[in-house]
């Protein structure tokens, strides 16, 4: 059995990485921010050591770069890295699907717990999404996609999703932040998914993922022509 003092220290590794990711998603850490081990350590009144272990889980998922001389920065996504994001998601969703599809009474038409949180965390997202309320849709836009994902697809398969989505919304939120037209461009089609997969439509529930996707993709083009509009890179 572990010590006390191990079983602390993991608890508040997470616990400082979570807060950290959720810094990223609310975007008051913006990509290319630096900061260092002690500056993070200072903030929360921690040790080095749990906020270094934290730091180097969020390097490994991809949301930090690190410089043994000059600390960590957030990473900065690119429109292509959004790009290559959304066509992973979309070539292991529809897989995932189809194989679904051929076992279709294991899944569609359940309405068990697990389906009924599903529904409630996309009514949720949905519901921000129409208010555009950015901060409450990207808690229960995750929270939607890892437990529908874990209904149907290996913990290896969802857990590789999650990491995705968590990108696509670090790249996205600065832009959809300075976005006028937010409302417009928060994808909402939560409630419409769950009810393909509870009616049993899987043909209904690969028609609202590439409506996601498509969605996803001609946002990355508005982007991209915002960008070089503005003269960057």
């Amino acid at each position: 059995m572990p010590a006390s003092g191990a079983v602390t220290r993991n608890t508040l590794r997470q616990q400082i990485a979570d807060a950290l990711r959720d810094e990223v998603l609310a975007g008051r850490l913006q990509p290319g921010q630096e900061f260092t081990v002690k500056q993070i350590a200072d903030q929360y009144g921690v040790s080095a050591t749990p906020v270094r272990e934290a730091l180097v889980d969020l390097s490994a998922q991809g949301l930090l770069d690190s410089d043994q001389h000059k600390g960590f920065k957030v990473h900065q996504f690119s429109v292509d890295d959004y790009r290559g994001m959304v066509e992973a998601r979309a070539l292991v969703v529809d897989g995932v699907f189809r194989r679904v599809s051929e076992r279709a009474s294991v899944l569609y038409g359940a309405h068990g717990p697990a389906l009924v949180s599903v529904r409630r965390r996309g009514e949720e997202a949905a519901r921000a999404a129409r208010a555009g309320d950015l901060d409450i849709l990207i808690g229960y836009d995750l929270r939607f996609w890892r437990e529908l994902s874990a209904l149907v697809a290996n913990a290896y398969i969802a857990d590789f999703l999650h990491k995705l989505r968590v990108q696509a919304w670090v790249f996205a939120v600065p832009h959809l932040r300075a976005d006028r037209q937010l409302r417009d461009w928060l994808w909402g089609g939560h409630e419409e998914l769950v009810d393909a997969v509870t009616l049993g439509e899987p043909d209904g529930v690969r028609a609202v993922i590439r409506a996601y996707n498509e969605h996803a993709l001609k946002w990355a083009d508005r982007v991209e022509s915002s960008v070089r509009g503005a003269g960057g890179h």
